[in-house]
């Protein structure tokens, strides 16, 4: 199966993509919305997500679940890899596990303007060269100076500059952090790019505002995780995403389909 058929498995026909991120038990445990990832997984699926972005554990204990949509496997372990005083991020998962899983495509983060910037870069070409001969795509997470360093480390140039190099190392997607302005970070990657969603956020509304924005900005979509999972009723806030990706839906009209499921 070629790049292309698989991408296919992730975006829906519009060129859009509905990314569920699910990595997160590796870091955090069991934590809320996780604790029974089959259940959540169907509500997921039933609210019109196009792919899900796990753990290795998940891809293979819930495939029954995970048939009827686009798999995306984490090679490495996100913000666990990372060794003491930003060390090289390491690979636990190669393409052989990713194909004998059924995976789409392959995920790994690479970190820009980190200390440890040469060994995650270096991370993301391999990973991309092996995938690539198999015809699996992969998914590079692309954030400037790493996962914990300061907001004004998160510019919009600097975004920018980190989707244009995880082009560069191979990467068939780029998930990184919206940021105002987000024309400037499409319009000169050459590969899709979908924002991340980070922390659980207080307010919904806040949120699928910069879903719009991002969609208004060129992006190819979303791979967000806790705002949607911990979420009161996880199938309406994957159905609210799905509108504004899907059917062009205002914010307002996605806020009314959160509120009435």
């Amino acid at each position: 199966m070629s790049v292309v058929r698989r991408m296919k498995r992730i975006f829906a026909p519009d060129g859009k993509a509905l990314i569920v991120a699910m990595d997160h038990g590796s870091m955090d445990g069991p934590c809320k919305g996780l604790e029974n990832p089959g259940k959540t997984i169907e509500k997921i699926v039933s609210g019109g997500a196009n792919a899900i972005l796990t753990t290795y554990g998940i891809s293979r204990r819930y495939a029954a679940e995970l048939a009827g949509i686009g798999l995306i496997m984490r090679s490495d372990g996100g913000g666990t890899s990372i060794g003491p005083g930003g060390g090289p991020g390491r690979i636990f998962f190669q393409v052989e596990e990713a194909l004998r899983l059924g995976a789409d495509a392959l995920a790994v983060s690479a970190f820009p303007g980190a200390a440890n910037e040469a060994e995650t870069l270096e991370n993301l070409a391999c990973i991309a060269a092996e995938a690539h001969k198999w015809g699996l795509p992969v998914l590079g997470e692309m954030v400037p100076g790493g996962f914990d360093v300061k907001p004004e480390m998160r510019t919009t140039e600097n975004i920018a500059l980190s989707a244009r190099v995880g082009s560069e190392y191979g990467a068939d997607i780029i998930k990184t952090p919206y940021a105002d302005n987000f024309t400037a970070v499409t319009s000169t990657s050459y590969v899709p790019v979908v924002i991340l969603g980070g922390a659980k956020r207080g307010k919904e509304r806040d949120m699928l505002a910069d879903i719009k924005a991002a969609i208004d900005a060129g992006a190819s979509g979303v791979a967000i995780g806790r705002n949607i999972w911990q979420s009161e009723n996880p199938a309406a806030m994957t159905a609210a995403v799905a509108a504004i990706l899907h059917k062009n839906a205002s914010v307002d009209e996605a806020m009314d389909i959160l509120t009435k499921k």
